[in-house]
C-alpha cells in the first residue's frame, strides 16, 4: 500500500479506537496515526494467528475491522502500565 494511504488509514483507525476506548483527549494526530498503524500490524497478525486466512490487504472494511481489533488490544495493553 502506499504510504499516504498508510497515515490516513492509521489515523482514522487509531481515532476510531482512541474514541471507542475514551482515551480521545490523551492522544493528538500523530498519537493516532501511530496506533493505527501499529494496530493493523498487531491485528493482522492475530487475525493470522487465530483464523489461519489470508493476509489482509488494502482499504477494505475487513481491514478497517482486523486494524480496529489489534488497535483496541494495544490501547488496552497501553492502559495496564
Amino acid at each position: 500500500m502506499n504510504p499516504i494511504i498508510w497515515i490516513v488509514f492509521g489515523g482514522l483507525v487509531g481515532w476510531v479506537a482512541t474514541v471507542l476506548t475514551g482515551n480521545d483527549p490523551q492522544f493528538g494526530v500523530i498519537g493516532n496515526v501511530l496506533i493505527g498503524i501499529v494496530g493493523a500490524y498487531l491485528g493482522g497478525w492475530i487475525s493470522g494467528q487465530l483464523f489461519q486466512g489470508p493476509p489482509v490487504s488494502g482499504f477494505d472494511i475487513r481491514s478497517f475491522v482486523v486494524a480496529l481489533m489489534g488497535a483496541v488490544v494495544l490501547l488496552f495493553a497501553l492502559s495496564l502500565f
